[in-house]
Protein backbone atom coordinates (compact mmCIF):
# COMPACT_ATOMS: atom_id res chain seq x y z
CA UNK A 1 0.00 0.00 0.00
CA UNK A 2 1.08 3.00 -0.83
CA UNK A 3 0.43 7.01 0.90
CA UNK A 4 1.21 9.93 0.11
CA UNK A 5 1.99 11.91 3.79
CA UNK A 6 0.49 15.13 5.06
CA UNK A 7 2.55 17.42 3.13
CA UNK A 8 1.77 15.69 -0.18
CA UNK A 9 4.42 13.87 -1.25
CA UNK A 10 4.48 10.22 -2.65
CA UNK A 11 6.21 7.33 -2.58
CA UNK A 12 8.26 6.72 -5.73
CA UNK A 13 9.48 3.22 -6.73
CA UNK A 14 11.29 2.22 -9.65
CA UNK A 15 9.99 -0.50 -12.20
CA UNK A 16 12.18 -3.04 -11.37
CA UNK A 17 11.52 -3.57 -7.56
CA UNK A 18 9.20 -5.75 -5.75
CA UNK A 19 7.28 -4.84 -3.01
CA UNK A 20 4.75 -7.05 -1.29
CA UNK A 21 0.70 -6.13 -1.52
CA UNK A 22 1.20 -6.13 2.41
CA UNK A 23 4.13 -3.37 2.82
CA UNK A 24 3.08 0.10 4.04
CA UNK A 25 5.12 3.00 1.91
CA UNK A 26 4.22 6.53 3.16
CA UNK A 27 5.62 9.33 1.73
CA UNK A 28 8.87 11.22 0.59
CA UNK A 29 10.35 7.38 -0.08
CA UNK A 30 12.25 6.70 -2.83
CA UNK A 31 13.44 3.07 -3.88
CA UNK A 32 15.75 2.11 -5.96
CA UNK A 33 15.96 -1.22 -9.15
CA UNK A 34 16.26 -4.79 -7.52
CA UNK A 35 14.88 -3.37 -4.24
CA UNK A 36 13.03 -6.57 -2.84
CA UNK A 37 10.66 -4.93 -0.01
CA UNK A 38 8.76 -8.12 1.59
CA UNK A 39 5.25 -8.72 3.59
CA UNK A 40 4.42 -6.30 6.51
CA UNK A 41 7.70 -3.90 6.24
CA UNK A 42 6.52 -0.36 7.05
CA UNK A 43 8.50 2.42 5.35
CA UNK A 44 7.64 5.85 6.49
CA UNK A 45 8.63 9.53 6.01
CA UNK A 46 5.51 11.39 6.97
CA UNK A 47 6.97 13.87 9.67
CA UNK A 48 7.40 17.15 8.17
CA UNK A 49 11.06 17.21 6.17
CA UNK A 50 11.94 13.61 6.74
CA UNK A 51 12.87 11.34 3.88
CA UNK A 52 13.39 7.52 3.24
CA UNK A 53 16.27 6.32 0.40
CA UNK A 54 17.05 3.17 -0.13
CA UNK A 55 19.58 1.94 -2.61
CA UNK A 56 19.30 -0.72 -5.71
CA UNK A 57 19.88 -4.31 -4.56
CA UNK A 58 18.41 -3.63 -1.25
CA UNK A 59 16.59 -5.96 0.74
CA UNK A 60 13.75 -5.05 3.00
CA UNK A 61 12.63 -8.25 5.00
CA UNK A 62 8.87 -9.18 6.75
CA UNK A 63 8.15 -6.72 9.48
CA UNK A 64 11.08 -4.62 9.02
CA UNK A 65 10.07 -0.19 10.03
CA UNK A 66 12.10 2.32 8.80
CA UNK A 67 11.28 5.70 9.49
CA UNK A 68 12.67 9.04 9.89
CA UNK A 69 11.97 11.72 12.06
CA UNK A 70 10.91 15.12 11.08
CA UNK A 71 13.89 16.98 9.29
CA UNK A 72 15.64 13.85 9.35
CA UNK A 73 16.75 11.23 6.58
CA UNK A 74 17.36 7.56 6.19
CA UNK A 75 19.79 6.93 3.73
CA UNK A 76 20.65 2.98 2.72
CA UNK A 77 22.98 2.65 0.49
CA UNK A 78 23.17 -0.17 -2.72
CA UNK A 79 23.12 -3.89 -1.94
CA UNK A 80 22.23 -3.73 2.20
CA UNK A 81 20.22 -6.75 3.43
CA UNK A 82 17.59 -5.46 6.47
CA UNK A 83 16.26 -8.67 8.38
CA UNK A 84 13.32 -9.34 9.52
CA UNK A 85 11.62 -6.91 12.55
CA UNK A 86 14.85 -5.19 12.63
CA UNK A 87 13.81 -1.47 13.10
CA UNK A 88 15.74 0.98 11.78
CA UNK A 89 15.46 5.17 12.37
CA UNK A 90 16.58 8.05 11.51
CA UNK A 91 18.49 9.94 11.04
CA UNK A 92 20.71 7.12 10.46
CA UNK A 93 22.73 6.09 7.48
CA UNK A 94 23.84 2.45 6.52
CA UNK A 95 26.52 2.43 3.94
CA UNK A 96 26.95 -0.25 0.90
CA UNK A 97 27.18 -3.99 1.12
CA UNK A 98 25.81 -3.68 5.46
CA UNK A 99 23.97 -6.54 6.81
CA UNK A 100 21.27 -5.72 9.91
CA UNK A 101 19.89 -8.49 11.40
CA UNK A 102 16.90 -9.94 12.88
CA UNK A 103 15.18 -7.51 15.82
CA UNK A 104 17.98 -4.85 15.93
CA UNK A 105 17.70 -1.46 16.14
CA UNK A 106 19.34 1.25 14.24
CA UNK A 107 18.97 4.96 15.43
CA UNK A 108 20.80 8.04 14.81
CA UNK A 109 24.18 6.83 13.87
CA UNK A 110 25.89 6.58 10.61
CA UNK A 111 27.38 3.29 9.99
CA UNK A 112 30.11 2.70 6.55
CA UNK A 113 30.34 0.10 4.43
CA UNK A 114 30.37 -3.47 4.55
CA UNK A 115 29.46 -3.73 8.81
CA UNK A 116 27.39 -6.30 10.12
CA UNK A 117 25.26 -5.58 12.74
CA UNK A 118 24.06 -9.19 14.29
CA UNK A 119 20.75 -10.20 15.34
CA UNK A 120 19.04 -8.20 18.39
CA UNK A 121 22.00 -5.13 18.62
CA UNK A 122 20.80 -2.00 19.22
CA UNK A 123 23.66 0.75 17.71
CA UNK A 124 22.32 4.23 18.75
CA UNK A 125 24.03 7.76 18.21
CA UNK A 126 27.78 6.64 17.04
CA UNK A 127 29.56 6.45 13.73
CA UNK A 128 30.91 2.66 13.12
CA UNK A 129 33.37 2.58 10.14
CA UNK A 130 33.61 0.23 7.12
CA UNK A 131 34.26 -3.62 7.98
CA UNK A 132 33.46 -3.70 11.01
CA UNK A 133 30.96 -6.06 13.06
CA UNK A 134 28.70 -5.57 15.90
CA UNK A 135 27.72 -9.09 17.28
CA UNK A 136 24.61 -10.77 18.52
CA UNK A 137 22.85 -8.41 21.22
CA UNK A 138 25.66 -6.21 21.37
CA UNK A 139 24.65 -2.81 22.76
CA UNK A 140 26.56 0.39 20.90
CA UNK A 141 25.83 3.45 22.49
CA UNK A 142 29.26 5.22 23.07
CA UNK A 143 31.74 6.19 20.37
CA UNK A 144 33.95 4.10 22.93
CA UNK A 145 32.28 0.55 22.17
CA UNK A 146 32.95 1.80 18.46
CA UNK A 147 36.72 1.28 19.22
CA UNK A 148 36.52 -1.93 20.18
CA UNK A 149 34.15 -3.54 17.64
CA UNK A 150 36.20 -6.50 15.38
CA UNK A 151 36.95 -6.31 11.86
CA UNK A 152 34.35 -8.58 9.10
CA UNK A 153 35.70 -11.85 8.73
CA UNK A 154 35.46 -13.40 5.30
CA UNK A 155 33.01 -16.04 6.71
CA UNK A 156 30.60 -12.81 7.82
CA UNK A 157 31.20 -11.54 4.21
CA UNK A 158 30.47 -14.67 2.25
CA UNK A 159 26.95 -14.58 4.51
CA UNK A 160 26.58 -10.95 4.20
CA UNK A 161 26.66 -11.49 0.22
CA UNK A 162 24.46 -14.56 0.32
CA UNK A 163 21.19 -12.98 1.82
CA UNK A 164 21.52 -9.75 -0.17
CA UNK A 165 21.96 -12.72 -3.95
CA UNK A 166 19.21 -14.47 -2.18
CA UNK A 167 17.05 -11.40 -2.15
CA UNK A 168 17.86 -10.33 -5.86
CA UNK A 169 16.56 -13.62 -6.83
CA UNK A 170 13.32 -13.45 -4.77
CA UNK A 171 12.74 -9.81 -6.74
CA UNK A 172 13.24 -11.99 -10.51
CA UNK A 173 10.96 -15.04 -8.98
CA UNK A 174 7.80 -12.82 -7.84
CA UNK A 175 8.05 -10.48 -11.04
CA UNK A 176 8.29 -13.27 -12.97
CA UNK A 177 4.86 -14.47 -11.33
CA UNK A 178 3.51 -11.70 -11.68
CA UNK A 179 4.09 -10.93 -15.80
CA UNK A 180 2.73 -14.97 -15.73
CA UNK A 181 -0.81 -14.08 -13.42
Amino acid sequence: MLYPNPQNQHPKISENAWISETAIIVGDVTIGDNVFVAHNAIIRADEPGSSVTIGDNCNVQDNVIIHALSNSEVKIENDTSLAHGCIVHGPCTLGQGCFVGFGTVVFDCNIGDDVLVLHNATVRAVDIPSGKVVFDGQVITKQDDVEKLDEITPDLAKFKNSVINANIKLVDGYKDLAQEA
